[in-house]
């Protein structure tokens, strides 16, 4: 077979996938932070356009791509599937190792396939100004091109330590025509707080979040955006899934696992929904399993409860596995998966045994994103190498078992501006970290009162 599989521009998915639509337990609704009701399209108004709080609650199973994103996403789309069969011949494995390659779009990642949708129906809307956070810097460059794409201004907050240990992510933000400022800053409430508690604070998505939302809330022209975590966001990336599903069928295969990084749940579920539909359907039996940092474990160690998704307590409260909204990670570098929940979709699907979790320590994703880059020749972001770690681990199975095994995963970024964290991983001064137990029950426990009666 050929080692890389493409489609024509005319094989493009024109509709993006809702797994709300196929799951047997629907999630439960967010509730306003100040009546604990569910939210409804007002509530949500002064931040989003009315056609993306549409796509937050719909139940339609698909959402047709607009022709606007659709020219945009023909920039870099459709993305190519790989057959990994270097890291199959290094690995001595019997499985077959496929990954979905986003990192050709602007960005370098899969962000854009979401930005230029949430930039899109702005513009439609009159909208002049977005907003967002942005955590090791690739959904902040996205959200900066878009913008630009579709003649919107754009202001990025960026979680301090991804600010000070990516410079060159700043860079090409600017050069997209945004304005980035470190998180906390003196710029909002939410952040002089923050930094009058701790003037040292290295940041985190939930106070770039708070910052972000605080600034799109007190302005009529600005609206907010988020790179992960909310419906709409999710569904933007199931193009990456449904392309691969009919690159998959090129290659006479389909995967027995699927696996992504998981910090909010939009690079998981981009590539994991389409194949996990066929599970919900009843036709497939596929594994899907979601990596995330052993630092940042809501996942495997958090817990099921409503919480806020931002620390200041300005957004909606969510159903979700979390660590707790004041929880602070350490400064690891796969910036985009210091965030403290997960997805409302992805957490229903994990408590309803429908996905699988891991999580892994950096020594051994750094170990995996430095085979893969000698074995395949992509340095992957650190984020990806969470991913390939996993595969290392289901490779490594199949041949001690002596089985066949399709794995396919989803390199959702290149390294190229993450350079400084290689060099510290070479220098040994990247480390693993032990998490304690206390901590997390202390964020945890501070949610009691938010629950619901």
């Amino acid at each position: 077979m050929n080692k890389k599989i493409f489609l024509n521009e005319s094989e493009m998915p024109q509709y993006w996938y809702n797994v709300a639509a196929d799951m047997p337990n629907k999630p439960l609704p967010p509730l306003h932070p100040g009546t604990r009701q569910p939210v409804g399209p007002e509530d949500l108004a002064p931040l989003f356009p009315m056609e993306l709080i549409k796509q937050e609650v719909t139940a339609e199973k698909h959402i047709e791509i607009p022709d606007g994103v659709r020219e945009k996403y023909r920039l870099y789309r459709p993305a190519p599937l790989v057959r990994a069969t270097a890291l199959e011949k290094a690995l001595d494995t019997p499985a077959r190792i496929y990954y979905k390659y986003e990192g050709g779009s602007p960005s370098g990642s899969h962000k854009t396939n979401t930005a230029f949708a949430q930039a899109f129906y702005n513009r439609e809307e009159g909208v002049k100004k977005i907003v967002t956070e942005t955590g090791a810097g690739q959904w902040g460059t996205a959200l900066s091109f878009a913008c630009q794409q579709f003649g919107l201004a754009c202001d990025v907050y960026m979680v301090r330590v991804s600010y000070d240990q990516k410079p060159y992510r700043k860079v090409i933000m600017r050069t997209f025509g945004a304005d980035v400022y470190a998180s906390p800053s003196n710029r909002t409430k939410a952040g002089r707080d923050i930094l009058a508690a701790s003037p040292d604070s290295s940041g985190s998505l939930g106070i770039a979040i708070s910052e972000a939302v605080e600034m799109a809330a007190g302005d009529p022209d600005t609206k907010y955006a988020l790179g992960s975590v909310l419906n709409h966001v999710l569904l933007h990336q199931t193009i990456i899934g449904q392309e691969a599903l009919k690159q998959m069928e090129y290659a006479g295969d389909f995967p027995d696992v699927v696996i992504a990084p998981l910090g909010g749940g939009s690079n998981f579920a981009g590539i994991a929904f389409p194949f996990l539909r066929h599970k919900l359907e009843g036709t497939k039996n596929v594994r899907c399993v979601a990596v995330e940092p052993a630092s940042c474990p809501k996942l495997t160690r958090g817990q099921f409860r409503y919480d806020f998704g931002d620390t200041a307590g300005y957004t909606p409260l969510l159903p979700m596995y979390t660590l707790g909204h004041q929880f602070m990670p350490t400064s690891i570098h796969a910036g985009g998966l210091r965030y403290h929940g997960a997805s409302v979709l992805c957490s229903q699907l994990l408590k309803d045994g429908l996905i699988e979790a891991v999580a892994m320590q950096q020594l051994e994703c750094f170990e995996a994103g430095v085979l893969f880059a000698k074995t395949e020749g992509i340095l992957p972001a650190p984020e990806a190498a969470h991913a390939i770690a996993q595969v290392v681990r289901e490779a490594n199975a199949a041949r001690e078992a002596g089985e066949q095994r399709t794995i396919l995963f989803n390199l959702c970024g290149h390294g190229h501006f993450d350079l400084q964290a290689y060099s510290d991983y070479f220098d040994g001064k990247l480390t693993d970290h032990s998490l304690d137990e206390g901590i997390i029950q202390e964020n945890i426990a501070a949610i009691d009162m938010l629950q619901p009666a």
